[in-house]
Order: C-alpha cells, then sequence, then structure tokens
C-alpha cells in the first residue's frame, strides 16, 4: 500500500505538470509581440507580479524555511525563470515609458525579497516560525491574484458571453488547485491549502458560469480583443 510520503510525490508531480502548463499559458502572447516587435496593448503587470510571488513560494520551499517541499521549490524556479524570460520580451520591446516602470518594479521587488530573505533567517531560527511568517506572505500575495479573476468573470455575467474566459484555462486551473489542495492535505500544510483551495473555488466558479453562459456567447469576431483571453491564464500562475 503506497504510504503518504509516496502519494504526496506523486500528487506534486502531477501539480508540477498541471502548474507547469499554465505557466506556459503566455507563450502565444509572447510569440505575438515578438512578431509585431511591439508590446501593443499588453501589460507587463500579471508577469512582474509573478515574478514575485514565484521568489516567495520558491523561497518557501527552501529546506531551511519549509522542509520537505521540493517539488513546491522545483515547480516555482521554474516559473520563476520563465516569468523573467516573459520580463525580458516586454523589456526588449516596450516603449521607454514602460521600460522604466519594469526597471523600477524589478528593483523594487528584488529589495523587498532580500529584505524578507534577511529578517527570516536573521531573525527567526526555527523553520516552524520562518514557514509561517513566508508561508502567511505567500497567502496574502495569492489571495491578491485571486481578486484579479473577478473582472473576468464579471464580465463575463454583463456580457453572457464566455469568449474571454477560455474552457481549457480554466479546467486547467480548477484541477491545478485541487491537485495541490490534495497535496497540502497529505502533509497538513495550511499555507499551501489555503491559497489553492480558493484558486480551486475560483476555478470551479469559472466552470460553472462556462457552463451557464456558453451557449448564449456570440463567437463572432473572435479575434478582436484576444489578448484578452490570456488575462485569465496570467493572474493563476506562480500558485505553489
Amino acid at each position: 500500500m503506497t504510504d503518504a510520503h509516496t502519494a504526496r510525490t506523486i500528487v506534486g508531480i502531477i501539480g508540477n505538470v498541471i502548474s507547469f502548463g499554465l505557466f506556459c499559458s503566455p507563450i502565444p502572447t509572447m510569440i505575438k509581440i515578438w512578431k509585431m516587435k511591439s508590446v501593443s496593448e499588453f501589460k507587463p503587470d500579471p508577469y512582474l507580479a509573478t515574478v514575485l510571488n514565484c521568489m516567495m513560494w520558491s523561497f518557501y520551499g527552501l529546506p531551511f524555511v519549509h522542509p520537505d517541499s521540493l517539488l513546491v521549490v522545483t515547480i516555482n524556479g521554474t516559473g520563476l525563470f520563465m516569468e523573467l524570460v516573459y520580463v525580458t520580451i516586454f523589456f526588449i520591446f516596450a516603449t521607454s515609458a514602460i521600460r522604466r516602470k519594469i526597471t523600477i518594479a524589478m528593483v523594487v521587488e528584488m529589495i523587498f525579497m532580500a529584505v524578507v530573505i534577511f529578517c527570516t533567517l536573521y531573525f527567526l531560527h526555527t523553520t516552524k516560525q520562518r514557514s509561517m511568517l513566508i508561508g502567511i506572505m505567500c497567502i496574502v500575495f495569492n489571495v491578491i491574484m485571486y481578486a484579479s479573476p473577478l473582472t473576468v468573470m464579471r464580465l463575463v455575467i454583463k456580457t453572457k458571453s464566455v469568449k474571454y474566459m477560455p474552457f481549457f484555462l480554466s479546467l486547467a486551473s480548477f484541477m491545478n488547485g485541487v491537485v495541490w489542495v490534495i497535496y497540502a492535505c497529505l502533509k497538513f500544510d495550511p499555507y499551501i491549502l489555503i491559497p489553492n483551495g480558493l484558486g480551486s473555488l475560483s476555478g470551479l466558479v469559472q466552470l460553472i458560469l462556462y457552463a451557464t453562459y456558453y451557449k448564449t456567447t456570440n463567437w463572432n469576431d473572435e479575434d478582436g480583443d484576444k489578448e484578452k483571453r490570456f488575462t485569465n491564464a496570467e493572474i493563476e500562475l506562480g500558485r505553489a
């Protein structure tokens, strides 16, 4: 019979695969920017926010902060690298004003992260204390990110259209949240359980809205504002 540790590892690997798919979701947007040689109306904000989120979760999963969380580090470390690539592409093709914004945001995030790491390692001397501080901060950042889909869901209800809320992305977000909830329950971890529980709920609501308004959706002029389709993906990134 599979023991809890082995089951948790298997679930974590599945979570890594699903999360990696979510991290890959902005790739079509990046390809479009690269071909246009311009960021057009795309915004760097989701990627900048996800960089900080991934840094925080990667730090949380380190052995001297929260032991036995290697799979949290692997997926968020991978996500951090991918998000930095996205930010770099934005920086290359952005206007000077947006480049300045990206530079300031990255400097602020690096300073903030350095302060968090220093305070955690210098003032907190047990993994329990460190896990609590960083875990709470991860929850706060995830809750802020989970507020973003409310805009998309409100648009769906208002327009009675799911044109800008891709089904497979919503399904993947729901599955991702459920898998990490199971992972957190196998070895109780409230700091992973709480944000991913909210993520599961968010994904479930999106699927319900999709089922409710699918028949009333006008699929004409599908390419008009295609970039809006990626909003839902970008706010789901960086989840443990």
